[in-house]
């Protein structure tokens, strides 16, 4: 689809309009935008086994081992429940393992083990390709603009600076 018609079909949807303007609202084209990403995600990780969701948990855990199940929960964008299930699943699957916080002997600690970073080895490059595709139809002169102001949206909404 062109970006042209992209656009026109977004026009035919008064609910997403502003109130006084005939153009969609941008948190409308944001969550578009999210949702074509996790689409083309999903699709590239299946073969691998994962999901956009599990491939996220796993690159959290490549950014800062030994995470507690509830921090790896709020770097992946899900609730303590869902990330439960997701962390048995990528443990009987080899992906994690998970150990004894030395400090508080109540918390378990999730790893990366080596199929897990095999896995992201594997999966990065698919990633990578479509973050491509997004920034490729943006002009190169536009891109440090756009990923600063979706960084500066996240730290207005959220109250606090970008973490990964």
């Amino acid at each position: 689809m062109t970006p042209e018609r992209a656009t026109a079909n977004v026009r035919d949807d008064v609910s997403v309009t502003s109130h006084d303007n005939a153009e969609p609202r941008t948190l409308y084209l944001v969550k578009r935008l999210e949702l074509a990403i996790r689409a083309r995600m999903d699709e590239a990780l299946r073969p691998h086994g994962l999901t956009t969701l599990q491939f996220t948990a796993l690159t959290a855990l490549r950014h800062r081992d030994g995470l507690s199940s509830a921090q790896l929960a709020r770097r992946s964008f899900v609730t303590p429940q869902t990330m439960n299930e997701m962390v048995r699943w990528l443990e009987d699957r080899g992906h994690i393992e998970r150990h004894r916080d030395p400090d508080n002997r109540r918390v378990l600690l999730i790893s990366l083990t080596e199929s897990g970073r095999e896995v992201l080895q594997r999966c990065d490059p698919l990633i990578e390709a479509i973050e491509d595709e997004v920034l490729g139809a943006i002009p190169e002169a536009h891109r440090a603009a756009f990923r600063q102001s979706l960084i500066a949206g996240y730290t207005a909404l959220s109250g606090h600076e970008e973490t990964t």
